[in-house]
């Protein structure tokens, strides 16, 4: 069995770099902006969860739907540059990697 704890610790910190590098760039819609956020606060969230299994998996599905849609928004967002997508899409990939492991 994993350590969620740890791996929602390592996905948190994917999301500050992402809402970091959103906030950063100067091209970056307000919304892309907004969801980025919400995608970080759902993974402080995620980590403050109890250790029950129950628990830890449905955070991790409620972070990933909130990744699907930062993913979602960077990729629609023409302005946006590449680092802060990548960041973004790195984010997303570790909640989709930690989910496969719940």
């Amino acid at each position: 069995m994993i350590d969620v704890m740890s791996e929602l610790d390592a996905v948190k910190t994917r999301t500050g770099a992402a809402l970091r590098a959103a906030e950063a760039d100067p091209d970056a819609s307000v919304v892309l902006v907004a969801v980025v956020r919400e995608f970080d606060q759902k993974a402080a969230k995620a980590g403050r969860i109890a250790d029950g299994d129950g628990a830890a998996r449905d955070a991790v599905i409620e972070l990933e739907q909130a990744g699907d849609s930062a993913k979602a928004a960077a990729e629609a967002d023409p302005g946006l540059g590449a680092e802060a997508l990548q960041a973004v899409q790195d984010a997303h990939l570790a909640i989709c990697i930690l989910k496969t492991q719940v």
